[in-house]
């Protein structure tokens, strides 16, 4: 191998071409959504839900009169509670406003037809039983605003309902303060002279997500997730819940809907067995819930069955002490095993530095020193390889056309001065995983959005508005070319000068947390290559 720079920017030119390519499948404007719902019935199929009275079959359920609608307000939250089954909708992030400077926060609930993502929750009744409220069903408000107020740690939410056969239910929302998860309680009250037989279920509905004008060269995953004992953490692409309906039975485990950087899931009690589904409605929505097993609530006697729902951004050390595997959320692909330690080390960096970009850069620095031996070989195989370059270009003035003779040559001259070719090759090419998990931290970390560096970059997640960064970059890419050995092809020469304006523009588009990083490494690289072709093998 004549040049490992050029291999190395060849990988990363598949990389990025890659992330643009998946990039373009941009989900396109999404279709007007009709008023249909569905529920489960006791044999774990969602079936339609039938209206109750006509009234409600002409009152649309994302049209809810404004008197059946709960405000709620905390901290960390503002949403709004429909009084018609007690869903969640519209539920605003206070602490994440769309853009830097602005107080409109991000709204990850929403009850608009292009944007619709609720959180349901409800009961179904055996065949045979009284039936109790599903998401379908009226339920009675105490009250329809809440707020936490100062000093106080909790806010709870109650909706009741009762029957003239001595049922009656209740569905509570408890709210905590600088929490994230929101707990739900459905007590039935069986006062009736028989037993009643049900179980209850929690589901996410959602049309596929578009972040709208997020940045184009980065694409991660938006859709349903699944976490269970037995196959951990999995992922469900919309279009595969088109295909085939989930059908999954494990003790514990969650169920969610994730995209960059926001995360929403329904959690069960932990040791219960779940059943776990997914379902495509009418009109490109989608449903994934799970329910457990039916429990008997004798006569005279009272059941509360419980769960959690997390709603916000996808924080890692929160969300590990909320449920196993939910830090997973946080998508590093199958480079999770390098990505979490990264993570964490950018974590342990912040502690001290107090600054996201200084992080960055001090785990740029530990990723060179941990690799400093192997760069070390690779710099000093590319340092050898540069002192035959006189050499080699006389055999290929010597031999001109005659590639095959050359290719001799050229390879006997490598055995008398005992230089590898592809000594400059393995020692990167076992870095390249680190580097590709260091990239997808700085995407998937929301701690970096928004997070301001120095001077004229104030938002990490965003591409640097002077272009400062990009253009250091590509002065640093040049540099590192003229401390490798030229490629002794002329026209292969001429397409590596190209590169650094080639990637300069390129990465003008980029988040300036992930050139801030290219600037970091190819400084501390450009450093290290000179160290060692100047000191330890002594060329010029």
């Amino acid at each position: 191998m004549e040049n490992i720079r050029f291999v190395l920017i060849v990988i990363l030119s598949m990389i990025s071409l890659m992330l643009w390519e998946a990039w373009q499948v941009d989900y396109g404007p999404k279709p007007e959504t009709t008023a249909q719902q569905t529920t489960i019935d006791s044999n774990g199929n969602l079936v339609p839900v039938p209206r109750s009275n006509t009234e409600d079959s002409e009152l649309p359920f994302l049209e809810s009169a404004a008197n059946s609608i709960i405000t709620v307000t905390t901290d960390v939250y503002r949403l709004e509670i429909d009084t018609k089954g007690g869903t969640l909708r519209n539920l605003d992030l206070l602490d994440y406003p769309v853009e830097k400077g602005e107080d409109t926060p991000v709204r990850l609930f929403d009850s608009s037809p292009e944007k619709l993502f609720l959180g349901q929750s409800g009961l179904i009744s055996s065949s045979g039983y009284v039936k109790l409220p599903n998401h379908s069903i009226k339920l009675h408000a105490e009250q329809y605003d809440y707020e936490l107020k100062a000093g106080e740690q909790s806010l709870t939410v109650p909706l009741t309902w009762t029957d003239q056969n001595g049922l009656s239910y209740s569905k509570t929302y408890t709210f905590t303060r600088g929490s994230y998860v929101i707990q739900l309680a459905q007590k039935v009250d069986n006062q009736s002279a028989q037993d009643w037989i049900g179980r209850p279920y929690t589901q996410l509905l959602r049309v596929p997500h578009s972040d709208g004008k997020g940045n184009t060269f980065i694409r991660t995953f938006s859709g349903a997730v699944i976490y269970t004992e037995e196959e951990k953490f999995q992922k469900i692409e919309f279009d595969d819940m088109a295909e085939t309906d989930l059908k999954v039975t494990s003790t514990g485990g969650w169920s969610g809907i994730i995209q960059h950087y926001f995360a929403a899931a329904w959690i069960p009690p932990i040791g219960n067995e779940q059943h776990f589904f997914t379902k495509e409605l009418s009109n490109s929505r989608y449903v994934i819930g799970s329910y457990p097993n039916p429990t008997t609530v004798a006569a005279n006697s009272n059941t509360v069955f419980t769960s959690q729902l997390f709603v916000g951004p996808k924080i890692q050390p929160m969300m590990e002490a909320i449920a196993p595997g939910l830090e997973l959320t946080v998508d590093y692909s199958w480079l999770t095993i390098i990505g979490k330690p990264i993570y964490s080390l950018l974590n342990f960096i912040h502690d001290f530095v107090k600054n996201w970009g200084f992080s960055i850069m001090g785990v740029t620095f530990c990723i060179k020193l941990l690799f400093f031996p192997l760069s070390a070989a690779s710099y000093k195989s590319m340092a050898k390889m540069r002192k035959l370059q006189p050499r080699l270009a006389q055999l290929k003035e010597s031999y001109g056309d005659d590639r095959q003779k050359f290719n001799e040559e050229m390879m006997n001259l490598y055995r008398k001065e005992k230089v590898n070719p592809m000594g400059g090759c393995l020692p990167v090419i076992v870095q390249i995983p680190v580097f590709i998990s260091l990239y997808w931290v700085l995407i998937e970390t929301v701690e970096l959005r928004q997070a301001p560096f120095l001077l004229w970059v104030q938002d990490l997640s965003s591409k640097d508005p002077y272009f400062v960064l990009p253009v250091l970059m590509g002065i640093s890419m040049y540099i590192q070319q003229r401390l490798n050995p030229a490629p002794v092809d002329p026209l292969q020469a001429k397409i590596m000068r190209m590169f650094p304006i080639v990637f300069t523009v390129f990465f003008m588009f980029f988040p300036s947390g992930l050139v801030l990083y290219w600037v970091t490494n190819n400084t501390l690289s450009i450093i290290q290559q000179w160290y060692i072709t100047k000191k330890i093998v002594g060329t010029d």
